[in-house]
């Protein structure tokens, strides 16, 4: 079952990056708006990763 949900998973990815290269070459307005979302969609989980605690890093003058 796992398996079948990850080839899902995949499969989305996948058309996702084929809509915006698509979309970068002018493509019909459907591709853009699959395009924007998939970008979006990057963006949230490049942000999601991150954490916000800036105060745990240490700086020490040699």
């Amino acid at each position: 079952m796992i398996v079948l949900v990850l080839s899902g998973v995949l499969v989305l990815v996948i058309g996702g990056c084929v809509c915006v290269v698509w979309a970068a070459r002018g493509g019909p307005r459907w591709v853009r708006a699959v395009a924007t979302a998939t970008l979006m969609a990057g963006k949230l989980a490049r942000g999601s990763g991150r954490t916000t605690n800036r105060s745990s890093g240490s700086s020490s003058d040699d």
